[in-house]
């Protein structure tokens, strides 16, 4: 059967019922994108089409725990965040910080649809400049707005924190991006 047509969250249920076979559907969507996400968020791409093979099998394993009623793709993103994480944290030399200051004050979100996409544009050339100059938090949220393309609400669910502590995290990360860039006298426009 061709499943391509049928949203992800049909297929999820299909699964949940026992058909198998829809599951490689998932692999075909998804594959690619957690790739890409994986090799920006972990900046090593060694490892990364293990740990991606590592969330399809936690995927598979946890659809039973998954609410067809939700979307999708928020849920198997913040099975690789914990992968990601994991990664980073089973890698890294750098200390853990305990304290996370994003999370400690409430933020309100506002997203104003033209400008969003103006800036998306912008975005983009110097995301891949310097996306290597943010810290991990900073690095994960301007993936999975710029490139990943998910909403304020999608990344909350992924990052597991309030919706505008992901607008805090966007502000921040473009402000250490343009930052950086200034140093180098770089602008959006180059």
């Amino acid at each position: 059967m061709d499943y391509r047509a049928v949203p992800d969250e049909q297929l999820a249920a299909q699964l949940q019922a026992g058909d198998k076979e829809v599951f490689g559907t998932f692999v075909e969507r998804y594959e690619a994108k957690l790739l890409r996400y994986g090799t920006k968020f972990l900046s090593r791409t060694e490892d990364i089409e293990d740990i991606v093979q590592e969330v399809f099998v936690s995927a598979y394993q946890n659809i039973q725990s998954f609410d067809t009623s939700q979307k999708f793709s928020p849920w198997l993103y913040r099975i690789a965040h914990n992968a990601y994480v994991n990664a980073l944290k089973k890698n890294s030399r750098l200390p853990r910080v305990m304290f996370d200051f994003d999370t400690l004050l409430s933020h309100q979100a506002y997203e104003d649809p033209a400008a969003a996409e103006r800036d998306r544009a912008d975005m983009r050339v110097i995301v891949d400049k310097g996306l290597e100059q943010l810290a991990p938090k900073y690095r994960e949220v301007v993936v999975l707005y710029y490139l990943e393309e998910l909403d304020y609400k999608e990344i909350a669910e992924v990052l597991q924190v309030p919706t505008g502590t992901v607008g805090v995290r966007l502000r921040r990360a473009k402000e250490a991006l343009q930052a950086a860039y200034d140093k180098l006298n770089i602008t959006y426009g180059e």
